[in-house]
């Protein structure tokens, strides 16, 4: 049933975020809580967990541009590879953004060998790194596509493309990060220990490892896999029709472009992987983890640290540097406020190359992958039945305003707008049959209360 009704944020509007009455409630599940549910992960908050599977540790690192992400990204897996860990560092833009930070050029690989990455650099034996090349993946994937289509080019009279006349399409950096990743999480005896991945800017980011969950709903949606159970009355109607009608492959196609994007998803919602946030302390600084926070959390992603970069000393006798390390020094309080660890590195009065800059910047973002990252957002159903007719739904959403929030009931569905990140969440089963009767964000968290629809809940309850 699709109600088709918008909860945004206006303070005159009764289905909106408004203020709620009572108490906030604790940390974690709220008393009476019927359900829980974090992607990936088990319910719970706070605290971090031995990461006792066989998957590596991955560690995305994101942040605005000209932040340093990739000389962050390159010394988080320096640090780790001296601590004794087996670590994979992985560029993800068309250019080589790791090998200036080396001061060694970085080899390109197919995602589809990212397990066999090159040889470890030099400098140290148990770090290896390789830029993804998304060029390669494109054109093996659509050669790939193009053979397993072949009966369906057939019939449409068209010809194949060969390999070497295939260009890249924009876009594709995002496929051949999802299948890089895929292609690491099943390989067998876990080659490494941590993979650190320098990631692309922050809402760049986020757009790709929302891919696969997107991807899949539309899939869903135009070839529902119950239409599946009519094929084979399609021979029969093509003959009625006159006209031929869609073969077996495409929906055998559908059936495996489900299966590679339920993996690449569930990679993106394994325990073991978290972001790292890289900024520069400035005006702009506090705006940037608000909106990384909010996105992160509607995604059910953990942030496991924010990375300050090119700190100014604090004692400088300059009269101009020690006003602007004040100014950084009054952005940083603001940043020390999120809930995630704050770490700060040294502006080395230079852009860092080479390892003995990598050196100086690493004793600061050791990166345990024996430990898995803290638990990330939980989302609980609340029974409040009893006592006021409803179950509430808590949703996460850390640093959220009311005017970053827009609410919108889709049949089995909910569609959440928080600032910039849009998300469109499966309901729990028991609130499929109830109807929305409000919304309030509280401590950074959205709820949404649901009243049971009489005519589908079951009676007595």
């Amino acid at each position: 049933m699709s109600t088709g009704r918008t909860a945004s944020a206006g303070a005159g509007d009764p289905t909106g975020p408004s203020a709620a009455a009572g108490a906030p409630e604790a940390a974690g599940q709220p008393p009476g809580s019927v359900g829980a549910s974090r992607p990936g992960t088990a319910a719970g908050a706070g605290g971090s967990a031995e990461n006792s599977g066989s998957l590596p540790r991955t560690v995305l690192v994101t942040g605005p541009g000209g932040a340093g992400r990739s000389t962050v990204a390159a010394a988080t897996a320096l640090a780790a590879a001296r601590a004794g860990a087996r670590v994979l560092l992985l560029g993800t833009d068309r250019q080589d953004t790791l090998g200036p930070a080396f001061g060694v050029p970085v080899a390109a690989i197919s995602a589809a060998d990212v397990a066999s990455a090159p040889g470890p650099l030099a400098a140290e034996p148990r770090l290896r790194a390789a830029q993804i090349d998304s060029a390669d993946d494109f054109r093996t994937g659509l050669v790939a596509l193009q053979e397993r289509s072949a009966a369906a080019l057939d019939l449409l009279g068209a010809g194949a493309l060969d390999a070497d006349e295939l260009t890249e399409l924009p876009g594709s950096e995002p496929f051949a990060l999802l299948r890089a990743l895929r292609t690491l999480y099943r390989t067998p005896g876990a080659p490494y220990d941590l993979v650190v991945v320098d990631m692309p800017p922050t809402h760049t980011a986020l757009a790709a490892l929302a891919l696969p969950e997107q991807l899949r709903r539309y899939l869903r949606r135009l070839l529902p896999p119950e239409r599946q159970a009519a094929r084979s009355l399609r021979p029969m109607l093509a003959q009625l029709a006159g006209v031929p009608m869609p073969a077996q492959w495409l929906y055998g196609t559908s059936a495996r472009q489900d299966a590679e994007l339920a993996a690449a998803q569930a990679v993106v919602e394994s325990p073991a992987l978290s972001v790292r946030l890289v900024l520069e302390p400035g005006p702009a600084a506090a705006d940037a983890l608000r909106t990384a926070r909010l996105g992160l959390a509607l995604h059910g992603l953990v942030l496991d640290a924010v990375v300050a970069n090119r700190v100014l000393p604090t004692a400088s006798a300059d009269p101009w540097l020690a006003a602007l390390s004040a100014h950084q020094q009054a952005h940083l309080k603001e940043m020390r406020e999120s809930p995630a660890p704050v770490r700060e590195l040294p502006h080395l009065g230079r852009a860092p190359r080479g390892v003995e800059d990598l050196e100086l910047l690493a004793r600061d973002l050791s990166c345990d992958p024996r430990r898995g990252p803290a638990n990330g957002p939980v989302r609980v159903v609340e029974d409040r039945l009893g006592e006021d007719g409803v179950l509430v739904w808590h949703l996460p959403l850390p640093g959220a305003t009311k005017g970053d929030l827009g609410l919108v009931r889709r049949g089995d569905e909910l569609v959440l707008s928080a600032g910039p990140f849009r998300r469109i969440l499966p309901l729990p089963s028991a609130l499929r049959r109830c109807a929305v009767s409000g919304a309030a964000l509280q401590d950074g968290t959205l709820r949404v209360r649901f009243t049971p629809d009489p005519g589908l809940w079951p009676h007595g309850r």
